[in-house]
């Protein structure tokens, strides 16, 4: 199975995978942020057609994701869900899929600012914040600074300057002490890590982890290319 690089954040070892989960080895616990079910359903409640495939295709590649690492836990960060009617949009497949994921494992909802109330019908717990040794599980990352936290929220994206072509994708930020995912559903844009909104989070520099096609590529904030 190929893995992502290693990152460390507060002494622990995480993996960052490349479909933008990350996995903890030593606590078999696997982390998504922001999967945004049914916004493509939400667009369309407001005149904005979109394919309606984004809930099947999210929970396909998470299905996947928990095939090859067989985790214990899964921690959704937030966002899970778009709004307070998604989970009476899913369709009846899409459901059946999420409550067979959720029934195999330790499964929990982090509260999203689209979600603060994830629904109940389709198992797991719902929680605001996991601590877990020395990392703390929550959807928006403090203004604090906060050693072992990580979060989702801002859908972080970055651009790196190649000799042939300008690259950009999503992408993990870490400075160490703190680490911020991707949006791991299929409908959901993105902020460039140099926004301030994010960069400020990281005042002493950061490294991302870029998703490319077939792997996941760790460069310096240094390194990255202006919005």
């Amino acid at each position: 199975m190929r893995r992502g690089p290693e990152v460390l954040v507060n002494g622990v070892e995480l993996l960052a995978d490349l479909s933008g989960a990350l996995y903890w080895p030593a606590r078999r616990t696997l982390v998504v942020a922001d999967l945004h079910l049914e916004k493509g359903s939400a667009f369309a409640v407001r005149g904005q057609l979109l394919p309606p495939y984004d809930s099947a295709a999210t929970l396909q590649a998470l299905a996947e994701t928990i095939a090859r690492y067989e985790p214990e836990r899964v921690i959704c960060l937030g966002d899970s869900f778009h709004d307070d009617g998604a989970a009476e949009r899913l369709a009846s497949a899409d459901g059946a899929a999420l409550r067979r994921l959720t029934a195999a494992h330790d499964w929990i909802w982090i509260a999203g600012n689209h979600d603060p109330v994830p629904p109940a019908a389709w198992g797991g717990r719902v929680e605001t914040r996991v601590t877990l040794g020395a990392l703390t599980f929550r959807h928006q990352a403090g203004g604090e600074h906060a050693p072992g936290e990580v979060s989702g929220h801002y859908h972080p994206r970055a651009s790196v300057r190649t000799r042939a072509r300008r690259i950009t994708g999503r992408c993990f930020v870490s400075d160490g002490r703190r680490l911020v995912l991707p949006a791991f559903g299929a409908y959901t844009g993105g902020l460039d890590v140099l926004d301030p909104v994010i960069a400020g989070l990281f005042p002493r520099g950061f490294s991302v982890h870029l998703l490319g096609r077939e792997s996941v590529y760790s460069f310096a904030s240094t390194a990255l290319a202006d919005r």
